[in-house]
Formats: structure tokens, sequence, C-alpha cells
């Protein structure tokens, strides 16, 4: 079983049909039984990072996730969630990946909206991808590159477009919006 974790954030239903284009059927819970017996977990996510923590908080989804043994990947504001600390309202996130995430400086246009491509790329979460491949990015907050960065984007400056600790893995694009690229992406972590 598959378990997309509910919580005040978007995009779950995206993510679910991804994953049934591609064969799998999975739950949308935020049942803490339901998430640490789960083969695979996916914590998606599109939407504000201070509201988002609260959730977590007030049903004890922080604690859950951080002991989740399975593999388990965070998207968009899931990867930031991830992360130690973010500027958007000041909050202090899960601390799993030990690095920060900062507001884009308003030099181009943000969000950081469309297409693009990897500086660098490596691991599992990458095999059969291309860094040249295009996939899609919407977000005006970055992870920082740090020890777990495994995939690197350039938008003003560059960040963490994938991190990787353990069985912890994280996209700051949206696998379930990149077209083939992103279906490979999301096969290659469900066959982990």
């Amino acid at each position: 079983m598959i378990a997309i974790i509910k919580y005040n954030a978007g995009n779950t239903k995206s993510v679910q049909n991804a994953l049934k284009r591609l064969g799998y059927e999975s739950i949308i819970t935020d049942d803490r039984a339901e998430i640490l017996s789960a083969d695979k977990v996916i914590f998606p996510g599109v939407g504000e990072a201070s509201t988002a923590m609260q959730y977590l908080k007030e049903r004890g989804l922080d604690e859950v996730i951080k002991s989740v043994t399975q593999p388990f990947l965070g998207i968009c504001l899931g990867l930031q969630l991830m992360c130690n600390k973010t500027e958007e309202g000041n909050t202090y996130c899960l601390g799993i990946f030990d690095t920060a995430v900062k507001c884009f400086p308003p030099k181009e246009k943000v969000p950081h909206m469309g297409w693009n491509n990897f500086t660098s790329i490596k691991g599992t979460l990458f095999n059969n991808i291309n860094k040249n491949d295009d996939v899609y990015y919407v977000h005006s907050y970055y992870a920082e590159l740090c020890k777990d960065t495994v995939a690197v984007c350039d938008y003003i400056n560059s960040f963490s477009a994938g991190l990787q600790k353990d069985n912890f893995y994280a996209t700051q694009f949206h696998p379930e919006k990149s077209a083939g690229v992103g279906e490979q992406l999301l096969k290659n972590f469900l066959e982990l």
C-alpha cells in the first residue's frame, strides 16, 4: 500500500492520479497506523508552511513522519517541511534534512514557475533521468544546498532540486506534473 499524507496542503489528488496512471493504488490519509504500515509514503504539498506545520503538530504527524522507516518521498512543500526551518512564516520544520529554506530574492520573476532542468543529479531516484531533462516547478522558497543534495537546479541561484538521506527522498519540483520524466522518477521511487 502507498500512503499519501493528508495535511493542510493541496495536491494530494494530483499525486494519487499520477500513481494510478502508473498502475498503483494509494490512499490519502492522516491516520498514524496507515502511514506507518504503508510500503511507501508520499508527502506532497502546495500551500503555506506555518499552517501546514501546525496541522502536522496538532495531529502528531510531525513525529510520525520522523519515525517512518520505509521509503518516503516529499514533494515541493513536502521537501521544504522536511528541512530545519523556512523563512516562510519563520517556521521550524521537521529537521530531517540539515538545511534552511529561503525566499528567492526578487531579481527575477518569483515564483519560479514552469519547466527547468538540472545542473547535476545523482542517486537511484534519478535512474534513467538526464540532467538536461525538464521538470515542472512552482515555488517562491528553496532549500539551500547541503550534504543531502542529490539534484541541483539554477534559478536566480543554485538550490536543492532533490534531497536524500537514508530512506527519506524529496523533490522541489512536481513529478506528478512533469510528464515522462516525472513518471520515471515516481517509478524509481516506487521500485525502491
